[in-house]
């Protein structure tokens, strides 16, 4: 079961921070079609917000075809996304080269901003080969 981490400075809606949450848990495999999300009461209880904001994210998931809400059973997962699975041994050369930035002195945020300046090079390269 995925668990919500909320960061009330970061500027980002909190029901986008939940959507963003699930769809990360998705891609990396941690949910898989059938399973079923933690019900707003358990996302209230863990992180203090509001149980509103908890089904606007789930709406905004269902919305966009990830989540189905099951009448008094929960919101469960109809589709994954992506194929890098939490255990990608791509995930331990990204930790290793992470642990040498944190080394090396650079924030969260210096190496956020480097990480994506590669990203953004690298897939909008990709994107005007094809």
């Amino acid at each position: 079961m995925v668990e919500y981490r909320i960061d009330r400075r970061s500027g980002v809606a909190t029901y986008v921070q939940i959507v963003q949450q699930t769809k990360q848990a998705l891609r990396l495999g941690l949910l898989e079609e059938g399973d079923k999300l933690p019900t707003a009461r358990e996302v209230v209880e863990a992180t203090a917000i509001n149980p509103n904001t908890v089904l606007k994210a789930y709406r905004e998931l269902e919305r966009e075809g990830l989540v189905e809400a099951r009448r008094g059973l929960g919101t469960f997962v109809r589709r994954s996304l992506g194929t890098a699975p939490a255990d990608s041994p791509l995930r331990a050369e990204l930790e290793a080269w992470a642990a040498r930035a944190r080394a090396a002195g650079l924030e969260r945020d210096d190496v956020d901003a480097l990480f994506t300046s590669v990203l953004d090079a690298h897939f909008a390269q990709s994107k005007g080969d094809a």
